[in-house]
């Protein structure tokens, strides 16, 4: 897939469509200054392409979103200020994850050979509503937590380019299962992404740029219906009684059989936040301690 170019905006497309662990990264050029937003693994053999790069923007912190981070030692990097943590030191990131032991020291591992990690003591933090104003465009950012605390989504203006970081409208569904995601902040963000009106949406992963409205919000709408989705099908497990244990192994959020190092905890939290709500809402009942069924 070519990197497709909206304006001042250019999408840098990752190898195999920005397929994790790649990513397509998106590059703002302003006659003042020059932005890229995620540098992805797939930048490590294209940098020498690049112009002049004046800030690095990150979506959010997570591995695959700062793994070109590295490249642009020089110039500032910022994110939001809830995943400052993250980019601070590798402690940080590994809270975000929130792995047990066992992962937490294989992932580790991973982030530093793999994706390149390096802390940043002085990277600066955003807020919802801050402007980077680059020269004849400029990138709003749009607070969208739920994936993280501090994922956000950045309007390029006038182009009119939604950057949509890991709101990646994959048929995956949303991410909310790591120790600072929040399923029903990630269901505000879906609902605030849908009012903002924008003539091209690009995802870092997958899909890549989308085109017109109608043709966002058909896809938004597969997307978020995934949530509904997986609550239906574990509705229909705990039809009689079972414990989380049991809810993580049957795999709602992964296919079963995928070899994923950490689906378990994975699952235990995204549907954990399932269990939760429907227990509030009355629909399930705990019939014994750690034991839940439908109503």
């Amino acid at each position: 897939m070519a990197d497709r170019r909206l304006g001042r905006a250019t999408v840098l497309t990752g190898e195999r469509g920005g397929k994790y662990p790649h990513g397509n990264s998106l590059l703002v050029e302003g006659t003042e200054e020059t932005l890229v937003v995620d540098p992805s693994l797939s930048l490590l053999v294209r940098r020498a392409e690049l112009p002049r790069v004046d800030r690095v923007v990150n979506s959010h912190c997570h591995e695959d979103h700062v793994a070109g981070n590295h490249l642009f030692p020089d110039v500032p990097w910022h994110l939001h200020a809830a995943d400052l943590p993250g980019i601070h030191s590798l402690d940080g990131l590994m809270a975000i994850y929130g792995f047990d032991a066992d992962v937490d020291g294989a992932f580790r591992k991973v982030v530093v050979e793999q994706f390149h990690y390096l802390p940043r003591a002085d990277a600066i933090p955003f807020e919802d509503g801050h402007v980077f104003e680059l020269g004849r465009t400029c990138v709003r950012v749009l607070h969208a937590p739920g994936h993280t605390r501090g994922h956000c989504v950045l309007l390029v203006e006038p182009e009119g380019v939604l950057y949509l970081g890991d709101i990646d409208l994959s048929s995956f569904g949303p991410y909310y299962g790591d120790a600072w995601s929040d399923l029903e902040d990630f269901e505000r963000t879906l609902a605030r992404v849908r009012e903002i009106d924008a003539q091209h949406y690009a995802t870092f992963h997958h899909v890549g740029v989308v085109d017109g409205r109608a043709a966002f919000l058909e896809r938004l709408d597969r997307f978020a219906a995934v949530i509904a989705d997986r609550e239906a099908r574990l509705l229909a497990f705990l039809a009689e009684p079972r414990t989380m244990d049991d809810v993580a192994a049957h795999r709602f959020v992964y296919r079963p059989g995928d070899p994923v190092p950490y689906a378990a905890p994975v699952e235990r939290r995204s549907m954990g936040q399932h269990v939760a709500r429907l227990l509030r809402a009355g629909t399930l009942r705990e019939v014994e301690p750690g034991r839940f069924a439908t109503r």
